[in-house]
């Protein structure tokens, strides 16, 4: 292999789309050089944000990125789902300074993805080595690639990163062509719950599915307000700011798919989805008027509906959530990477990750026994 340099970015709006986009790929909406620099453009990272942008790049002899990491310095760890704040603590008391650390992530955007962006396979290496170079070389605590995709944990493990597991619940479709087929694999009493829960959802509103051209200002104007309403009750205050979402449908548009409810006419509440190769993820979703179940019609039903109708494989709803369990969405294991420089730290949270991650191994097959599915089924 020809010879690998690596350099530090100043954000994602630096290098072009083309380079970005030629390491990221098209099947994860999230990496792509567009969603990020949207996150960039409207303030929702960089700034006071805390979610400082310094993507990490390897490049070929030519100069040109064959591997590139989007990663974050944060001075703090909201917004990444992955939570830490026990160990920040224990660091902090033991006299150490946690923050900033560095974050290889998708911003606010718990979805399983590439996190080592790959136009070359074979600078993976590399790249996990220029994380280690850039966390030693400006004495940070520790480095975190949350959320990744399956297939790049080994890298991370060869390389003798600390690996953590999770759960999320995801939906998978299993060649049904309606959603009257996708209830034929679930229980009796589970399908007839389901059925009565839509039927009372809908009932005098009007469900909308827009995409592209079809999202005009005024449905972002009244998304804003929903995801405001959201964000404002569960984290404080909401993570991304009022020109994200216009900048996201004018750059991303297609694969964009917004989920409205209206009552004559008047939108109350909202879904916010982005359209994967395979996939289709649920992020943001807020209301002004509490309908019954209408949350799990937006958030769950109608994202089965869009992914059976596009032939998509799975459906992410997001993160953690056991009541989409009986909705038809299984647990699957997530995973993320973690390298800590001081000895002592590192063998502190090893002894934690292996503790944790036999009492996820039991939840999860817990869990699976409680779906939904008929046996035989799902």
């Amino acid at each position: 292999m020809s010879p690998l340099a690596a350099r530090l970015v100043d954000g994602v709006r630096a290098i072009p789309a083309e380079q970005w986009n030629a390491c990221a790929g098209t099947a994860n909406p999230f990496v792509r050089h567009a969603f990020l620099a949207a996150l960039e453009e409207s303030g929702s990272t960089g700034g006071r944000s805390g979610w400082q942008p310094i993507p990490i790049v390897v490049d070929d002899a030519a100069g040109v990125p064959v591997a590139i990491a989007p990663a974050y310095a944060k001075s703090h760890s909201q917004g990444e789902y992955v939570f830490d704040h026990a160990w920040a603590d224990a660091w902090e008391r033991a006299g150490g300074q946690y923050y900033p650390k560095l974050q290889v992530a998708a911003p606010f955007s718990p979805v399983p993805g590439p996190r080592l962006l790959l136009r070359d396979p074979g600078a993976a290496p590399a790249l996990i080595a220029a994380l280690e170079a850039v966390t030693d070389q400006h004495d940070l605590s520790s480095a975190h690639a949350t959320f990744v995709s399956p297939d790049q944990v080994p890298a991370f493990e060869q390389a003798g990163w600390l690996i953590r597991e999770g759960t999320q619940f995801h939906w998978a479709n299993d060649g049904y062509a309606t959603f009257d087929d996708f209830l034929g694999a679930l229980a009796s009493r589970k399908r007839k719950a389901i059925r009565k829960e839509r039927a009372a959802a809908v009932e005098g509103l009007t469900i909308r599915h827009l995409s592209g051209a079809e999202i005009r200002p005024e449905h972002w104007d009244a998304f804003w307000t929903f995801y405001q309403d959201t964000g404002s009750r569960k984290w404080g205050r909401p993570y991304l700011t009022r020109s994200f979402f216009p900048l996201l449908g004018a750059a991303m548009g297609d694969d964009v798919l917004l989920i409205l409810a209206e009552r004559d006419g008047r939108p109350i509440a909202g879904a916010l989805n982005l359209i994967g190769e395979e996939t289709l993820y649920g992020r943001y979703w807020g209301c002004t008027e509490e309908v019954p179940f209408l949350h799990f019609e937006l958030c769950y039903y109608q994202a089965i509906d869009a992914a059976i109708a596009r032939g998509l494989r799975t459906v992410e709803a997001g993160a953690q959530g056991e009541h989409k369990l009986a909705r038809g969405y299984v647990p699957v294991p997530t995973w993320s990477a973690h390298y800590i420089p001081d000895a002592g730290f590192r063998r502190a949270i090893s002894d934690f990750l292996v503790r944790e991650r036999a009492a996820v191994s039991d939840e999860q097959s817990y869990l699976a026994e409680l779906a939904p599915f008929r046996k035989g089924g799902g």
